[in-house]
């Protein structure tokens, strides 16, 4: 596996050695040795998840302000532009984000630790997305950004509005949102 740190150093963009012919491909989507050599942190993942979104789903920007999730995030069909947001106040990269497409095709996947927000809109006509994570789903701790908040000013590749669940359409505002110490 390649592991290559972002504009965020605690964002790690992970492309794994795929050995493919003409029967198909096989690749190595998790290692926990390799992982913790590559990254330099061993998480406990407890949960896995999956979701499938059409074109122009936007689902993000989500966080547990307890019980904060450390995420790997991959696509397994379809292709997402992935972003994460530093919501960690005493980081030097506080409010700041990295983007990242993320497809069944180039097979990347993307460390999010604990302390950043989350979210991804949908550019093909699906997308599989899967993801695990080093805490568990806590509904009362959830929170969500707005996704187009001017002062993180995320640059999404869309020429569209999104499609919205409730909970993300009314976001807060980072300046008046919980975030981490």
């Amino acid at each position: 596996m390649k592991f290559t740190r972002l504009e965020i150093p605690d964002l790690v963009l992970i492309e794994p050695k795929v050995f493919g012919d003409d029967r198909g491909f096989f690749y190595e989507s998790f290692n926990r040795q390799v992982f913790a050599q590559g990254i330099g942190v061993d998480p406990d993942f407890v949960q896995d998840n999956h979701s499938r979104s059409s074109r122009g789903v936007l689902r993000g920007l989500h966080y547990q302000i307890q019980q904060a999730q450390g995420k790997l995030v991959r696509v397994v069909q379809g292709r997402v532009f992935d972003v994460a947001v530093d919501l960690r106040r005493a980081s030097p990269t506080f409010g700041k984000w990295v983007g990242a497409e993320l497809s069944g095709e180039n097979k990347h996947m993307l460390w999010v630790p604990a302390g950043f927000a989350h979210g991804f809109v949908t550019l093909s006509d699906t997308a599989e997305f899967l993801y695990k994570t080093t805490d568990y789903y806590a509904p009362a701790h959830e929170r969500s950004i707005l996704w187009s908040d001017p002062q993180i000013g995320i640059r999404w590749p869309i020429d569209f509005e999104p499609v919205l669940a409730k909970k993300d359409a009314s976001g807060l505002l980072l300046r008046d949102a919980e975030v981490f110490p």
